[in-house]
């Protein structure tokens, strides 16, 4: 479906990003991925705006062109409790400043019908103790996702998705995690990466803007203390 189409994954090393890039593969596609961790492509910090250059040129002076664009790539540094200033802040520049100075950086090398993913999460609506950075970032991607859209109106769809509970280590899980989804089961990456190459492909051509949930119905399912014998424990 992809064949001879160019495609960008941060955070393509491990997870749910390596997943992605090998559904990409899957479907011929080129795969230029970056990522702190070691790779077959291109190895730096994207919380640093020279590896972003470097990142770009490298892919510019090999292709020429750039089809999609996949944001993946963000962390947590925890939050009120334990995360400095300058933690937060390389949180934010990772998950955030990262997908805006790639799309800048890239402006001029997308292909008509290029898309651009940002891979949020459902923490951008809702939250446990203690998780500020990763939040902020997430929320924030959500934002971008649909100023982008505006501003490259014509040239560029740009999309989101927000994954709930993904399972990237292979775990057994107890039957109440399973219940708690209302389609009976946790995550797994592969559900992400189809959802990412829909997006991208012309069946999702009048889709802009939008952010997806793909969680299994988690945020959708109110929960009561006393209700389903969940007891809500008061600190």
């Amino acid at each position: 479906m992809f064949k001879n189409k160019i495609a960008v994954v941060t955070g393509g090393a491990r997870g749910i990003g390596k997943t992605i890039c090998e559904r990409f593969k899957s479907e011929g596609a080129e795969v230029c991925v970056v990522d702190k961790l070691q790779n077959e492509y291109f190895t730096g910090d994207i919380s640093e705006e020279k590896t972003l250059c470097l990142f770009a040129d490298k892919v510019i002076a090999q292709y020429g062109k750039i089809d999609f664009l996949i944001n993946n790539a963000c962390l947590s540094l925890g939050g009120l409790e334990d995360c400095s200033y300058d933690d937060f802040n390389y949180v934010l520049r990772t998950g955030i400043t990262a997908p805006f100075m790639l799309t800048k950086l890239f402006m001029n090398n997308f292909t008509p019908g290029a898309c651009i993913i940002n891979i949020s999460s459902s923490r951008d609506r809702m939250s446990q103790p203690n998780t500020e950075s990763y939040s902020s970032a997430k929320g924030g991607i959500s934002a971008l996702t649909h100023a982008l859209a505006v501003s490259l109106s014509g040239k560029v769809r740009v999309n989101s998705i927000s994954p709930g509970w993904i399972d990237t280590s292979g775990s057994e899980f107890e039957k109440a995690d399973k219940a708690q989804h209302p389609a009976g089961r946790i995550g797994k990456p592969e559900d992400i990466a189809e959802t990412v190459l829909f997006l991208c492909s012309e069946r999702a051509g009048f889709i802009t803007g939008e952010n997806i949930a793909v969680d299994g119905g988690m945020t959708k399912m109110m929960i009561y203390h006393n209700d389903y014998g969940w007891k809500y424990e008061v600190k």
